[in-house]
């Protein structure tokens, strides 16, 4: 895919005009044709590169440039752990089958290098020539030792006798010391040294220890800028520290050069659970071969390492020239992360308070909306005489919501029973501790804890454990799927009858992210869904094979089908003369049949809206096959995370929201729930929703036929329509 091109928020209206003089019968279409789709990988590195677009954007705030060049980095370790890992592993097996774009393993890995390179160069030039320069302008001075004088030298000497020198342990590389095993994600310093007596040169590698800060601080006094004044930080990276006192590691050999490189390893893991006894167990003991990594999948350099030591890593790793990257200047941009806790506020986006939905405000301050507050709000009387309420995090407090809804479900007298799943959830969660606290009241308490939940596992493992001991019901999930669901169920004694109270959300359990994620939640105690859930739990817990359900649509059951089903009624609706609509939000758009479906429902008329954040996988503008869909990404401050489906059904509008993707792993390997909006008042609120999203012209990108996307612009003196800002303003209404 070429890169993304700058462009107004419009195209010429000639290009956007439905041309249906041309179109193709759609039965005269094979939907299998690899031309109508994008490649997984392809695409997930230009949401990616949309990513580093907020670091290169000047709109954008300097700390929080930053922070994006951080987090593409980050993103970029994730995918060459999992997807780049998985690609070669399937190389090695000789396996040849083709993505639905048609490539084999070997031309993703082909195609990935040659679109991943530019990118790279890109996100270190823009470091080193814009962004860090920038950075001095207001105090922020990352330099270079080479840059110190002489009594900072000496601050910074002493620095490592104290501070560094102990904990370094430098690896020599001879015919007694075989080549070390160098770490997944480690940044290290392949040394080259001389024995004066013999002279003989040596190879040795010096691992940066990551327990140190990446940036070594200067003390306020020795922090001088050019010009004389104070700094507001300066500092250098820990390995040019490092570098530049080679010789008290080294003593009696002279140190002739030093390169820094970085690795990366295979972290995917690997658990065969229907041989493993204890599958705890099982992840466990996968989670300590994680820690040192498979097989090695990329290695970073600088671009003046010498031929002959970057052969040296080639070989001792069994790498092929194609898994080197070359960079400009520092390695694992990731770390940059550090410079956002700068106490700054004028280089970071204004600071965001959550509020509370209108209806449960009754007279709150919203400045008392802390996590440790502890409102007055009945929860439970809220949602049984105030119908249904929906809370959109991170506009909403996740905190006085949904996390003090379990609070008081989990002190509430007249409670019998909580059960919800856990998929991912922050380290010193609150809600573990409310779960714990209502199973020391007496009451019944189940918990589903995914512990294939990618790179959570060892946290999810740690509270599963808390959890038994505290005599929670703790169950691990089902075999060859997993949990993805993000559902509440709490069940209360009411008047001598039982009620339940629902939670049905799209995004985790998790205090930390809500703060970033943006997701939804619906609230209710509806009798059919809990009649539901509870199905679904029975379904998770025991051995139900349930096979119907009431209001769900729950993967991987019957939420594939129903799916394809609204579809067609959309295109139904368009056959029978009248208009057909659909707007999905979401994270990813992968799934082949899915696609092809909307291809369809595209070809009838019907006139859809999708609204991808990450990997999109449909061609949309296509003559014949997808003129009527638009494909939009949306990237800025929150990470967009909420699913939204809805369908125009002739007038009669349905809207669903849930924690599942149109992906095939979404559709037919986890268990996923969506629910449909039944109130009128939130299904508006939905619509309105996404509506601000579709006339975003700040942060949103369209991707057009040819796999590129145009990040759209204000037109004119026309104001900018930033979807984040205009939902904080109206949370604060």
């Amino acid at each position: 895919m070429p890169r993304p091109k700058k462009a107004t928020e419009e195209q010429p209206k000639k290009e956007r005009e439905r041309d249906t003089e041309t179109a193709i019968a759609p039965e005269a279409i094979d939907f299998r044709d690899p031309q109508y789709y994008f490649n997984r990988e392809l695409s997930w590195l230009e949401f990616n590169d949309r990513v580093l677009h907020e670091a290169l954007d000047d709109r954008t705030p300097l700390l929080e440039r930053l922070k994006f060049l951080a987090i593409f980095s980050s993103n970029l370790d994730e995918f060459f752990m999992v997807r780049v890992a998985g690609l070669k592993q399937q190389v090695e097996a000789n396996v040849s089958k083709r993505t639905p774009d048609g490539r084999t393993p070997e031309d993703q890995l082909r195609d990935i290098r040659t679109r991943l390179e530019p990118i790279v160069v890109t996100q270190h030039q823009h470091f080193n020539q814009k962004l860090r320069p920038l950075m001095t302008k207001f105090g922020i001075y990352l330099l270079d030792y080479i840059d110190l004088d002489s009594e900072q030298r000496t601050y910074l000497q002493q620095y490592f006798e104290e501070q560094i020198f102990p904990v370094l342990t430098p690896l020599a590389v001879d015919l007694s010391h075989p080549f070390p095993f160098i770490s997944n994600l480690s940044l290290n310093l392949a040394v080259s040294v001389r024995d004066p007596d013999f002279d003989r040169e040596y190879f040795a590698r010096l691992k940066v220890p990551k327990v140190l800060p990446r940036f070594v601080q200067l003390p306020t006094e020795l922090s001088r800028t050019p010009t004389g004044d104070e700094s507001v930080w300066m500092g250098v990276p820990l390995e040019q520290v490092i570098a530049h006192n080679l010789d008290y590691l080294f003593p009696g050999m002279d140190v002739r050069e030093y390169h820094p490189f970085r690795v990366t390893r295979n972290a995917d893991l690997a658990v065969e659970e229907d041989e493993a006894d204890d599958l705890l167990l099982a992840i466990e003991k996968e989670l300590r071969k994680r820690r040192l990594g498979g097989s090695v999948v990329r290695l970073e350099i600088q671009a003046d390492m010498p031929d002959s030591v970057r052969q040296t890593l080639i070989q001792e790793m069994y790498l092929q020239p194609e898994d080197v990257y070359e960079v400009e200047g520092i390695l694992g941009l990731s770390d940059l992360m550090t410079f956002i806790g700068l106490p700054l506020p004028d280089l970071k986006d204004p600071p965001w308070n959550a509020t509370l939905p209108p209806r449960l405000r009754h007279g709150i301050e919203l400045e008392d909306l802390t996590a440790e507050a502890e409102l007055k709000i009945d929860f439970f009387q809220e949602i049984r005489e105030g119908g249904d309420l929906l809370v959109h995090h991170p506009y909403h407090s996740f905190s006085a919501t949904v996390q003090q809804f379990i609070a008081q479900a989990a002190r509430d007298r007249d409670v019998l029973a909580i059960k919800m799943t856990l998929y991912r959830t922050s380290g010193d969660s609150p809600i573990i501790r409310s779960l714990i606290s209502a199973a020391e009241n007496g009451k019944q308490v189940a918990v589903l804890v995914e512990l294939k939940a990618r790179f959570d596992e060892e946290n999810n493992i740690l509270w599963a454990r808390k959890l038994e001991r505290a005599g929670v019901h703790v169950v691990y999930g089902l075999v060859g799927l997993k949990t993805h669901t993000k559902t509440l169920m709490v069940v209360r004694r009411e008047e001598g009858s039982i009620r339940r109270y629902i939670h049905i959300g799209t995004g985790n359990y998790n205090p930390k992210t809500a703060k970033l994620y943006t997701d939804l939640g619906l609230l209710t105690c509806r009798e059919e869904i809990g009649a539901d859930l509870t199905d679904l739990f029975n379904f998770l817990t025991g051995y139900s094979r349930q096979r119907s359900y009431r209001k769900l649509l729950i993967a991987p059951v019957n939420m594939r089908d129903r799916t394809i089903e609204l579809i067609e009624r959309e295109i139904e609706h368009c056959k029978q003369g009248n208009s057909g609509r659909i707007v999905a939000k979401m994270n990813s758009l992968v799934d082949p049949e899915i696609i092809a479906t909307l291809y369809k429902a595209s070809g009838a008329g019907v006139k859809i809206d999708a609204i991808v954040r990450g990997i999109c996988c449909l061609r949309p503008g296509v003559k014949g096959v997808s003129e009527n869909i638009r494909v939009i990404s949306i990237i800025g401050r929150f990470l967009e995370h909420s699913r939204i489906y809805f369908y125009q059904n002739g007038g009669n509008e349905e809207v669903y929201i849930g924690s599942a993707d149109w992906m095939p792993r979404n559709l037919d390997r986890r268990v996923e729930a969506i629910v449909p909006i039944e109130s009128s008042e939130i299904v508006q609120d939905l619509q309105e929703i996404l509506g601000i999203m579709l006339s975003d012209n700040r942060q949103s990108w369209e991707l057009q036929s040819d796999g590129s996307y145009v990040q759209r612009r204000p037109r004119d003196n026309a104001s900018e329509n930033s979807s984040h800002k205009i939902l904080m303003d109206m949370a604060r209404q």
